[in-house]
């Protein structure tokens, strides 16, 4: 029976505070933190113990209209603010985030379940680095002169035009529950180095961070309106977002099925949208990898954050010189792996962020168990709210099954066999998923040849799951489109003008 490491008590005050009482969040709409219109809330649990943290509101279309309608107000003054401006806070908002990075970190274990030090040294830096790389590319917004071949200007004059770069407007921010505060800051930065106002709906099961966020950007100065939060359920304040007729572009990171739903409602105003999905990525192994880094790297690939990644590398094709070597060192990878609470610095794997989530999970390694598929290493649900996931490694699998094909989203590695180069490339891209893939080589030209051939959005040589706020994000395919980090991301929002002139 694996023992599950227990919480010792948080280092920060903040922590403390939410674990010896819950609390009522509040939302953030115009200069105001408020509660849901109707009264309602929605319990915030903390997944490895079932224990509630905070009652936060559940708004509605009421709540949503009135945080659309203080971005809308606030965005003229935010979109005409001098760059400089703008750069400025941004960057007092990293400022302050790093200073409070230790309570972050542990708001974000406690809400989500993932290990401190992922929080604590990935994704709150990651978070801080979104704000610093944007205030940055807020100074760096420039339009084109352009020297046109119209031939039927009036005699003795000159035609010159020029574009310019402005902001899309209003931006609703939607965001998911497996690393909510650096997926949170991936949207915000671009938008509001690009000078458009954001209504951000946090995931309903992770709101914590998004409120302190919100309390914590307020203190850097940023000013009324610019920043709204709204918290709820998907199917009401997501879906009143995404319809609302006052919004000029949503940005959304999620499931494909949602994703879906959003283009559907975004049609009223014909709003810009851009999709972040699901994936289903694949990891290939050549028989010249060196083992030594490529072992623990394509368990990290999977096992990371409990398969809770949009990328995570799900599907593993090692070629069959090194087949039985490799699949023997990932088992052992996946049984070493300690669970338990993240407060604990000895945990390396926590909890999946609900009882329902853990219950999907463990129905499709049950279901690949029962097709015939061979578990190797774990497959169990655990912990006193059901939440916890063994790491599995599944291996005898037909490539029709559902386990090979779907999304699973938790720490569930299926390890296939091949020998051929030309069939492993089309075995990988044999998905209505491309969000990413990883290939495992030291020859050069395989990685060169094999990153061209992948249908991703990113492909990683000898690693996986690499992330800078310099590096496009995104995918093709049914793991959508538009990318976040990177200079591609202010594309998502600022429009082209487009200025014609007989001088």
């Amino acid at each position: 029976m694996v023992e599950l490491l227990q919480a010792p008590a948080p280092a920060t005050e903040v922590a403390r505070a939410v674990l010896a009482a819950p609390f009522a969040g509040a939302m953030l709409i115009g200069r105001r933190w408020v509660q849901a219109a109707s009264g309602r809330s929605i319990p915030s649990i903390d997944p490895a113990t079932g224990q509630v943290l905070a009652h936060i509101p559940d708004a509605d279309g009421v709540d949503v209209d009135a945080a659309v309608r203080a971005a809308r107000a606030a965005f003229p003054a935010w979109a005409d603010m001098v760059p400089a401006q703008r750069a400025a806070i941004l960057w007092r908002v990293a400022d302050v985030l790093e200073a409070h990075i230790d309570e972050l970190a542990e708001l974000e274990t406690l809400d989500q379940g993932k290990p401190l030090y992922v929080g604590r040294w990935a994704e709150i830096p990651g978070a801080v680095a979104q704000f610093r790389y944007y205030a940055g590319q807020a100074l760096s917004i420039e339009g084109r002169t352009i020297s046109p071949s119209v031939t039927y200007q009036p005699a003795g004059k000159l035609v010159q035009a020029w574009t310019l770069r402005e902001p899309v407007g209003v931006v609703a921010a939607i965001v998911p529950w497996n690393s909510p505060l650096v997926l949170t800051a991936m949207k915000l930065a671009p938008a509001l180095a690009a000078g458009c106002t954001v209504v951000l709906k946090p995931a309903e099961d992770t709101s914590l961070t998004a409120l302190r966020l919100g309390e914590l950007m307020v203190e850097a100065g940023l000013p009324d309106g610019v920043l709204n939060i709204v918290t709820g359920r998907g199917a009401t304040a997501g879906a009143a977002l995404a319809a609302h007729p006052d919004v000029d572009k949503v940005a959304f990171t999620g499931s494909t099925a949602t994703g879906r739903a959003i283009l559907d409602a975004s049609k009223g105003n014909l709003k810009r949208v851009t999709l972040e999905l699901g994936g289903k990525s694949p990891v290939i192994v050549l028989p010249d990898a060196d083992l030594d880094l490529a072992l623990p790297g394509v368990a990290n690939a999977i096992f990371f954050n409990g398969g809770q990644v949009c990328v995570a590398g799900s599907r593993a094709y090692v070629h069959a010189d090194i087949y039985d070597r490799v699949l023997e060192g990932l088992v052992a990878q996946a049984q070493a792996l300690r669970l338990g609470h993240g407060l604990n610095p000895e945990t390396q794997m926590g909890p999946l962020v609900s009882a329902r989530q853990a219950e999907r999970v463990a129905g499709l390694i049950d279901g690949a168990r029962a097709a015939g598929a061979a578990v190797l290493s774990g497959g169990q649900r655990l912990g006193p709210a059901g939440t916890f996931v063994e790491p599995t490694v599944i291996a005898k699998v037909d490539p029709a099954m559902e386990i090979v094909r779907e999304e699973v989203f938790g720490p569930v590695l299926v390890v296939q066999r091949y020998t051929d180069l030309d069939a492993v490339v089309a075995a990988a891209n044999d998905s209505v998923y491309g969000l990413a893939a990883s290939v495992w080589t030291q020859s050069l030209s395989h990685a060169h040849r094999l990153s061209r051939r992948l249908q991703a959005g990113t492909v990683w040589i000898n690693t996986h799951s690499m992330y800078d706020a310099s590096l496009p994000i995104g995918g093709v395919k049914h793991s959508g489109y538009g990318r976040d980090s990177g200079l591609a991301a202010l594309d998502n929002y600022l429009e082209w003008k487009t200025v014609c002139a007989v001088v």
